[in-house]
Order: structure tokens, then sequence, then C-alpha cells
């Protein structure tokens, strides 16, 4: 092939290499530090390196479900809880990629006047609506004590937060690192009642895709992950600067110490000691289907395609400008060679 051919091959191999693959995650929640680690990633160009467009589209916090948007390809990835498992026994094509979370915060925020100190005491408590909608784990927490969740009055008004402080229901979900920090700085006294303390371990903001994007778009799927793992690493290692980032870019609505307080309690979420970054493990999630009443024969009929199997997420990834490079060098050798031996 002649050399001006191959060029025109390399450069035109060299801008498939630049074209961008869009795609979108769906978060469960609105912008916070929650979500700092693909915030990282995209800002830092760590998608971009690997050929990727990132849209984060924050949830409506009234309807918050990222499981509609995954499943119709909306969305090619999205953050949920635990509760994924049941959407998979249901037989919903999720693939649980990683825990961000390896707890969950998830929790129920009473007044520190309510009669309510355990989840037995539930009975006839009025509850928020988006409890039932993204609160797998309180729910479950309530139905292991007796509680029927069926039968709990339900507060379907607008600003649920404000509608708790004002009596005008009994309990209301909660991140640890969100509604009490506000509370404590109003002066409002209150106490939580948490899953974690009644023994329901179980993961927090899981990273899922598709089986179709695996099945698909395999090397998409694996290149968010790596693109994303590295977001959160940098983001753990980099908090004053991802906390900036995030207050900056993406949740304006909140101020700098309410930002770090939420990034130094979901610090010992995501980075446990002794555990990696994203780590899951199938033992879990066999504990998990207990505690969620799913039955082992059940679990063992998904699990196989339920949890991702991705590559060695520290190895090199070769960025298109390197790739480029490497052809454009390997072009020219003998180019040059023919110009050397032309003049002799």
């Amino acid at each position: 092939m002649p050399i001006k051919g191959l060029i025109l091959v390399t450069l035109l191999f060299c801008s498939q290499l630049m074209a961008q693959e869009h795609v979108t995650l769906q978060l469960k929640w609105t912008h916070q530090f929650q979500f700092a680690g693909y915030y990282m990633a995209k800002e830092k160009g760590y998608y971009k390196e690997l050929g990727l467009d990132v849209t984060i589209n924050p949830a409506n916090p009234f309807m918050p479900d990222t499981f509609a948007p995954v499943a119709s390809n909306k969305a090619q990835f999205g953050v949920a809880h635990s509760g994924i498992l049941q959407q998979k026994v249901k037989g919903q094509p999720f693939v649980a990629m990683a825990a961000i979370l390896q707890f969950s915060p998830y929790c129920w925020m009473v007044k520190d006047t309510s009669d309510i100190f355990h989840p037995r005491d539930f009975v006839n408590k009025r509850i928020t609506k988006v409890s039932r909608l993204d609160s797998t784990e309180l729910l479950v927490m309530l139905k292991r004590s007796g509680i029927d969740v069926d039968n709990l009055a339900v507060y379907d008004g607008e600003n649920p937060t404000q509608a708790w402080v004002e009596n005008k229901l009994d309990a209301t979900q909660v991140y640890v690192t969100n509604q009490p920090y506000y509370m404590t700085q109003q002066g409002i006294a209150h106490r939580l009642v948490c899953p974690q303390r009644y023994g329901m371990d179980v993961y927090g903001d899981i990273l899922f895709t598709s089986q179709y994007m695996l099945k698909k778009h395999p090397k998409t799927v694996e290149n968010f992950y790596q693109a994303s793992l590295k977001g959160w690493r940098y983001a753990m290692m980099n908090m004053d600067e991802a906390i900036a980032i995030t207050q900056l870019k993406y949740a304006n609505h909140k101020n700098f110490h309410q930002l770090a307080y939420e990034a130094e309690v979901l610090r010992e979420y995501i980075m446990p000691p002794t555990t990696n970054l994203g780590n899951m493990s199938m033992a879990k999630w066999r504990l998990i289907a207990d505690l969620y009443g799913i039955g082992q024969n059940e679990f063992d009929e998904v699990k196989a395609d339920f949890i991702y199997n991705y590559e060695e997420p520290e190895t090199m990834q070769l960025s298109w400008m390197l790739i480029a490079a490497i052809l454009v060098s390997i072009i020219s050798i003998p180019l040059y060679l023919r110009l050397i031996f032309s003049k002799k």
C-alpha cells in the first residue's frame, strides 16, 4: 500500500478512536457528594480517555426510580439500593457492577420526643410515600419486626421533611449524611432507627447496568466500570477537591460544610478497612437474599449473571492519542528508511 494510503488509513482510524460514545448514568437521588466519584471521573477526563461521553442525570426526589430507565435503555447505567436483587429475581435484566457503599446509610428519622425507639414501635405510624419506592431495607427491617407495612399511613404531600418537622408524619427516610445534619443545625432533636443496628447488613449505592448492555457493548461496560472506580479512588484521595467540584458544578444548592460532612461520613461506608473499593461478594449477596425473603434456590437461579465479572482493574489503558502516536511511528519508519536510501 502506498505511503499516502497508509497515512490516510491511520488518520481515519484515529478519528474513529476520537469519537466518543454517549452513555447516561441515572443517579438514585439529587446531586450531592454521594456521587462524587462519578463527577470526578467525568471532570478529570477518565471517561473521555476511554471513549465515553457521559451524561449524569439526578433523580426525581419524589419518584427516585433508577430501574425503569436502565431496563428500557434510556439510561445505560444506574445507581440503586440492594433491592436490585429483588428486581433480578422478578426477571429484570440487571447486572450489579460494584457496591460503592459497603453498608446502607438509610435510616428512619424520628423526633426525640417520639415513642419510636425500635422497628416494632412503628405500629399505626405515618411514613413518607417515597419510603415505599426507594427504601427496601427500611421496609424489610419493619417486616422482620412484625409490622404490616401495607397498613402504615402514608404522607403523600410535598416537602416531607418539613411535614415531619410539623408533626404531619412520624418517621421519614433519611440518608445519615443529609437530613440529620440539617436538623442538628436547626436545633431540632432527633434520633435514627437504622437497619444495620438490627442485623440488616446490606450494600448501598450499587452501580449496575443491563444484560443488553453487557451483551451488545461489553467494552463500553468495562470502560465505564474502570473509569468510575478510578474516579472514586481520586475522590477519596482528594476529598477537598472532590467536594469543591461537586459544589461548583453539580450540587450548588449545598454549601461546602454540608458536603464536607457528607464526605467524612460516607468515607467509612465507601472504604472501610480491609475492603476494596466497590467490592461485592457472593456470600454477602446470599445473606441479603435471605434478609429479603428470597429462597436460596431462587438466588441460585439468578446468581450466575447477576454479579459483573470485570477485568483486572489496574491494567494499563491506552488512550487514543497514544495508539495514534504508535501507529504513526510504525508507518513513518519505512518512509524514513526510504528517504535515507534514496539519497545514497
